[in-house]
C-alpha cells in the first residue's frame, strides 16, 4: 500500500473503526437486553445505530469519491421504493455493488433496515461484519444442503448455533417460522437485498459461464451470469404472504466510466453507476418453484439484452430519477469525527501516552493495526480476489 494511500486511510479508517466498535458495543448490550423482551423495540433502535454506522461508508462514496448513481425507474417503482417491503435481486457487476445497493436504500429512507444475503465470511469482517449480524443479515456458505437450512431456519443469529437449534427443537417449535418468516413483523419497510448470481462479475466467470451454458442448451450469457435460482425460489416461497413486490435491479459502469472499487473510492476517484430499477408484484409470480426458478432465469435472460441496449446506446429506457446527495451522511461523519477526535485528545491527555517510549510503540502499533485491518476490507472487497474467481481463472487456463 503507497504511503500516500496509507495517509488517507489511517484517518478514515480510525474513524469508521472507532465509531463502529461503539456501535458494536452498543448492539451486544441491547441484543442482551432488550430483544428477549422486545424484537420490535431492539430492532427500531438498531435500525438506527446501524444507520449512524452505514453513512459513513455512504459519506465515503457520496462525498469524498464524488461517485454519481443515475438512477432509472418508471413511476410505479419510484413512488414504491422506501414504502413497502421488497425482495431486491440484482446482478452482481462491481466490487462496491453492495454500497450502491445502500445509496439508493438511504435515499429511499431504509438503510437501517436493508439487509442482505452474504458469504459467511463476511460475517467475521471487523466492525462491518459483526453489525451486519446484529443486523439479522443473512449468511451463506454457497452449499445449497447447508444453506437450505439457513433460509428456512437460522435467520435470527442467535440461532446459528447447534445448541439453540436444539433447544427449539426440544420445545416443539415449528423451524419455518424461526427463518425468513421472522420477518413478517419487521417495525418498518425493509430490502433484502440477494446476488443470484452468486458470485461478482468477471470475464473468467463470464467464459466459465458461457461453458455451462453451451452444454446445458441454455441462452450464452454475455453481460451477466447464469443464476443460482434456489435461494431465489425458497426465498420467494417464504416471503411471498408478506412481501409485496421484488425489484429487479440492472446495475452498469458506462463506458467512459472506470469500474468503481474500493481502493479508488478511498483515493477519492470518481465513478459513474447507472442503475435500473423496475417493481414486479409479487403476487403476479407464478405459483410452482419450477415456474419461479424459470421466471428468474428469464429475468437474467432479459437483463443480458438489456445491458447489451446499454452498451450500444448508453443509457436504459426508463427516466432517470432525481436522487440528489443528502447532507446527513456528512453531518453524521463530522459528529463521528468530532466526538471521536474530543475522546482522543481526553485520552491522550489522562493517559500520557505520548510522553513515554513505550505509550509512542503502543501508539504505532494500534495505528498500523488499523492499515493493516484496512487493507483486509479492500482485499476482501475485490471480485478478482475472490476464491470463485480464482477458481474460475483456474479452469479457463486448464482449458
Amino acid at each position: 500500500m503507497a504511503v500516500p494511500l496509507v495517509l488517507v486511510v489511517l484517518p478514515i479508517g480510525l474513524l469508521f473503526l472507532l465509531s463502529g466498535l461503539i456501535v458494536n458495543a452498543i448492539q451486544a448490550v441491547l441484543f442482551l437486553s432488550i430483544r428477549p423482551f422486545s424484537k420490535s423495540l431492539y430492532r427500531r433502535i438498531n435500525r438506527f445505530l446501524a444507520e449512524l454506522l452505514w453513512l459513513q461508508l455512504v459519506w465515503v462514496v457520496d462525498w469524498w469519491a464524488g461517485v454519481k448513481v443515475q438512477l432509472h425507474a418508471d413511476d410505479e417503482t419510484y413512488r414504491s421504493m422506501g414504502n413497502e417491503h421488497a425482495l431486491v435481486i440484482s446482478n452482481h457487476r462491481s466490487d462496491i455493488d453492495w454500497l450502491i445497493g445502500w445509496i439508493l436504500a438511504q435515499r429511499s429512507g431504509c438503510l437501517g433496515s436493508t439487509l442482505a444475503v452474504m458469504k459467511k465470511s463476511s460475517k467475521f469482517l471487523p466492525v462491518i461484519g459483526w453489525s451486519m449480524w446484529f443486523a439479522e443479515y443473512l449468511f451463506l456458505e454457497r452449499n445449497w444442503a447447508k444453506d437450505e437450512k439457513t433460509l428456512k431456519v437460522t435467520f435470527l443469529p442467535y440461532l446459528h448455533t447447534k445448541f439453540d437449534c436444539l433447544f427449539f427443537n426440544v420445545a416443539c417449535y415449528d423451524f419455518a417460522q424461526w427463518g425468513l418468516q421472522r420477518l413478517k413483523d419487521f417495525p418498518r419497510p425493509f430490502w433484502l437485498a440477494l446476488f443470484v448470481e452468486g458470485t461478482r462479475f468477471t470475464p473468467a466467470k463470464l467464459l466459465a459461464a458461457q461453458e455451462y451454458a453451451a452444454s446445458q442448451g441454455l441462452p450464452a450469457p454475455r453481460n451477466v451470469l447464469i443464476p443460482r435460482t434456489k435461494g431465489f425460489v425458497s426465498a420467494v416461497s417464504i416471503m411471498r404472504d408478506f412481501v409485496p413486490a421484488i425489484y429487479d435491479t440492472t446495475v452498469t459502469i458506462p463506458k467512459y466510466s472506470p469500474q468503481p472499487t474500493m481502493l479508488r473510492i478511498l483515493k477519492g476517484q470518481s465513478s459513474v453507476v447507472h442503475v435500473r430499477m423496475k417493481r414486479h408484484a409479487m403476487s403476479e409470480l407464478p405459483k410452482s418453484e419450477e415456474d419461479v426458478s424459470k421466471w428468474c432465469k428469464d429475468i437474467f435472460v432479459a437483463k443480458d439484452a438489456l445491458l447489451d441496449k446499454h452498451l450500444a446506446t448508453g443509457t436504459f429506457d426508463e427516466e432517470i430519477r432525481p436522487i440528489g446527495r443528502p447532507v446527513k451522511s456528512l453531518l453524521v461523519t463530522l459528529l463521528w469525527s468530532c466526538l471521536l477526535l474530543y475522546g482522543a485528545i481526553r485520552l491522550f491527555q489522562w493517559t500520557r501516552l505520548l510522553s513515554t517510549w513505550k505509550g509512542v510503540g503502543f501508539t504505532v502499533a494500534g495505528l498500523a493495526l488499523v492499515t493493516a485491518v484496512m487493507h483486509v476490507f479492500i482485499i476482501f472487497s475485490q471480485s478478482e480476489r475472490s476464491s470463485s474467481a480464482r477458481a474460475a481463472r483456474s479452469r479457463v487456463k486448464k482449458d
